[in-house]
């Protein structure tokens, strides 16, 4: 009977407790959203446009003389409709408290953990997941960290019941943490960064030389047997399936990062964090290497840069012609916060407001291998696209009223809105929502 009382009043104490909404089903009819401003995601922008899909694809995308062939219409006139934006670099859905140890499942314990996928731990209940969404964020690249080979990340849709439902394209890109010539340290009593030469770099790069020759040497094995799982996973970095992404900020570290790819003969590698990128601009642009930045809303690396140096790069390596996304690369509880990157990097880099858009849309997309799929707003892509009230970039704007992932309408409820709601009613204040 004890256990009977127990029972109950732990059941009853949970359902006080408000849930995430359920993920939304599968499209049932055509839709049209029409009155719109599309900003498609290459550039181009579309007066009182209308968007047609269908079984989750995008069947039509024009101006406002697009026949809806007996869609359901959705009026959003006045409003603007954007593609669901990407954020790269992420480890959401991967942890949920920085400081409840049993809610982090982003690492490994280890060196050199190239057989780990980032994508079985992404956590679709996370509360964290629908809070980014509401600020048009509907794919996020779960990515593995720590160690010097970190593991494989994967593309996945931020609305799914599992990690089955979610992934929209797996084991993308290896992770690389490569060995800098400096190593940063942080003192918590002075909050000062400091920096001193990595005694242990040479080692460090002796031992990521043995095992990218033992893998491509596997990789040229038609049938190995046994089966080594750790070089089965970086087989897709010689073959150009997979991106070899290295977190390197250094100009130095930089260069020595795409080097030793290129040695190695990894066909696609992706250089993220990127602190220094605008003083090695010309050698990212003769090797084609793509760039995911880290956050932009920080300080300059160094004490006598231009203060606005983090604000403008974005603009400077994309000028130059360097494929740049946006990221902040880790810190997953700022990453509702990317469009706003895009915004700033539109304020202060000389760049329109739709070329900052690529950085977190169609940029991302081609850098990640999806591009064929998302990232745009065009006639056979998913159906995966966001309604706004107003610019997405700007956060006084970004209200999003309507979001669909291959065609799916989504519950736009999150915990943030919630509390809102909760905190407003009890203290009498007007809704500002409205």
């Amino acid at each position: 009977m004890k256990h009977l009382k127990l029972s109950i009043f732990l059941l009853a104490s949970l359902s006080g407790f408000a849930q995430n909404p359920a993920p939304a089903g599968p499209q049932v009819r055509a839709i049209a959203l029409t009155g719109a401003t599309i900003h498609v995601g290459n550039g181009q922008v579309i007066t009182n446009g209308v968007i047609l899909f269908d079984k989750g694809i995008i069947t039509a995308v024009g101006d406002g003389n697009t026949p809806t062939n007996g869609a359901e219409v959705i009026s959003v006139a006045g409003k603007h409709v954007y593609p669901g934006l990407i954020s790269p670099a992420a480890t959401v859905g991967l942890q949920e408290f920085a400081s409840v140890r049993a809610t982090l499942d982003y690492q490994e314990t280890g060196a050199l953990n190239p057989n780990v996928r980032a994508l079985i731990a992404y956590n679709t209940d996370s509360e964290v997941i629908p809070t980014i969404r509401n600020n048009g964020l509907l794919m996020t690249q779960a990515v593995p960290d720590g160690g010097v080979i970190a593991g494989s990340s994967s593309v996945m849709h931020t609305d799914g019941w599992n990690w089955e439902d979610a992934v929209l394209k797996a084991d993308d890109g290896l992770w690389l943490n490569w060995p800098g010539y400096f190593a940063r340290s942080f003192d918590f009593d002075t909050f000062a960064v400091s920096l001193k030469k990595n005694e242990q770099q040479q080692d460090g790069i002796n031992a990521l030389t043995a095992t990218f020759s033992d893998a491509r040497a596997y990789a040229d094995l038609k049938n190995p047997a046994p089966k080594n799982l750790k070089l089965e996973a970086m087989k897709g970095l010689f073959d150009g399936s997979k991106c070899l992404y290295i977190r390197a900020s250094y100009g130095k570290d930089i260069i020595e990062a795409i080097k030793f790819a290129r040695q190695m003969g990894v066909r696609k590698p992706v250089i993220v964090g990127a602190e220094d990128a605008g003083r090695v601009v010309d050698f990212l642009k003769e090797n084609n290497v793509p760039v995911i930045l880290g956050a932009m809303h920080r300080l300059p690396t160094l004490q006598d840069e231009d203060v606005y140096l983090p604000y403008k790069l974005p603009g400077l390596l994309q000028k130059a012609g360097v494929l740049v996304s946006l990221s902040y690369d880790g810190e997953w509880w700022r990453t509702r916060n990317l469009p706003f990157q895009a915004g700033t990097a539109a304020g202060f880099s000389g760049i329109d407001k739709e070329e900052a858009l690529k950085m977190i849309t169609s940029n991302t997309a081609r850098i990640m291998g999806i591009d064929n799929v998302v990232g745009t707003l065009e006639k056979g892509k998913h159906a995966t696209l966001v309604v706004s009230k107003g610019d997405l970039l700007d956060m006084r704007t970004n209200v999003i009223e309507h979001a669909f992932i291959q065609g799916r309408h989504l519950n736009l409820d999150d915990k943030h809105k919630r509390l809102y709601h909760m905190y407003r009613e009890k203290y009498g204040q007007p809704d500002l929502g409205k």
